[in-house]
């Protein structure tokens, strides 16, 4: 299945029936009065989230969704029918952004939870309301209500305890495949990972966390280069970055610098990003000898200057792995322990979290408008190209020469 994280929908909730004007006649009883019944609310739109679905590629060709109107009042006081609501299903984790104000007006984090986001229009009042003593024939209704419509964003971030960083081939799939049954894509060449994959880690009975592997960033990222970093918002939403190395780059290459890399790169997507927990894993740890280790080890602490944990790790022969997840495991009882207890540091890590929502949604509209800028750009180039600057009615052949540069 397609995996798709960002969709634009319209959605518009049903009007309220008209109240009907109308009065009782039956044989042998004169003037028996008002009897038009009010009618029926329009229907609701409202967003689930359902752990079942993972995308929201249901909604990338389908984008236009309508409630059903409330109909409208019947004779002998009967109130017209309610429209149905309709109820449409969103993964967990899903953002609902209201696109005209940019306002969010929802997030949807756990099975079950329901937000209305369109809300049906109010049904309207026949003529047996407004019978009174000085008014007992009243010709008087009012319409329904027309419902909300609105323009909505829907984004997907997937929910994870782990994250994975790490550049091209650093075997974060090799490592997801290890320690989780995920089985995502793995080969010797670059952006085997093309969307996030998701594996639970067992480490024990009643004991397991979810680990999501991003697809790899290269340097340029940030500018949208290789496959930008429209990933990293999934990364808003972990308790713990795990930032993947290979120490052993077959190009020879600084395993610091690839480091180094990454750094950069998430520091220009959301600096509060860079203040999330995180782990050094320095990977293919089986492609050096015991001594070459240690010394890459510390060769790549002193350049990072690296104060966290650091793991040394083979993904391929699934050599430290274990202790690894024992580790992620243990930190995040003891995070759950002092989020409970602690009611400061719950704070300071809610007020974390939504730094880097803001941050991450503000750059990433930043490089929308970017595209869109340029898009226009190129269009507007082609038009003038298109355009016919020879002039018919001009003899002189010693005329300027054009030269489009585009």
């Amino acid at each position: 299945m397609k995996f798709v994280d960002e969709v634009s929908i319209f959605v518009k909730a049903g009007d309220g029936g008209n109240g009907m004007m109308s009065f009782r006649r039956e044989k042998f009883i004169e003037k028996g009065g008002p009897n038009g019944g009010d009618g029926g609310d329009g229907g609701s739109v409202y967003l689930e989230a359902d752990e079942n679905l993972n995308t929201l590629v249901d909604y990338r060709y389908t984008r236009r969704f309508n409630a059903q109107n409330g109909q409208k009042g019947g004779s002998t006081d009967c109130t017209g029918a309610k429209g149905e609501d309709l109820v449409l299903p969103v993964p967990v984790g899903t953002t609902i952004i209201d696109a005209a104000t940019q306002e969010i007006m929802g997030d949807l984090t756990k099975p079950g939870q329901r937000l209305l986001v369109a809300q049906g229009g109010w049904h309207g009042l026949g003529n047996t309301r407004f019978k009174s003593s000085t008014n007992r024939a009243p010709r008087q209704t009012t319409p329904g209500k027309p419902g909300d419509a609105r323009d909505l964003k829907l984004e997907l971030k997937v929910l994870a305890d782990v994250g994975l960083l790490g550049l091209p081939n650093a075997g974060k799939s090799t490592f997801i495949r290890s320690v989780s049954a995920a089985k995502p894509k793995v080969a010797d060449y670059p952006f085997t990972t093309l969307v996030p994959n998701l594996g639970v880690v067992s480490v024990g009975r009643y004991k397991s966390f979810v680990i999501a592997d991003i697809p790899g960033l290269i340097e340029g990222a940030a500018e949208g280069a290789g496959l930008g970093i429209r990933f990293l918002k999934h990364l808003a939403r972990t308790r713990l970055l795990l930032h993947l190395v290979d120490m052993a780059p077959l190009d020879g290459s600084d395993p610091a610098d690839a480091a180094e890399v990454i750094l950069h790169e998430l520091e220009k997507f959301s600096p509060a990003l860079t203040q999330r927990d995180r782990w050094l894993v320095l990977n293919k740890a089986d492609q050096l000898l015991e001594d070459e280790r240690e010394q890459r080890v510390r060769q790549v602490v002193e350049r990072l200057d690296w104060k966290g944990p650091v793991f040394v790790i083979s993904a391929l022969e699934s050599e430290g792995t274990e202790a690894l997840s024992q580790a992620i495991m243990r930190y995040l009882d003891e995070r759950t322990v002092r989020i409970a207890e602690e009611p400061d540091y719950a704070e300071a890590l809610a007020e974390l979290d939504r730094q880097i929502e803001d941050e991450a949604r503000a750059r990433l509209q930043e490089l929308d408008d970017q595209r869109a800028l340029r898009r226009a750009g190129v269009k507007a180039a082609d038009e003038v190209e298109d355009d016919d600057f020879d002039d018919d009615d001009d003899d002189d052949e010693g005329g300027a020469e054009i030269i489009y540069v585009r």
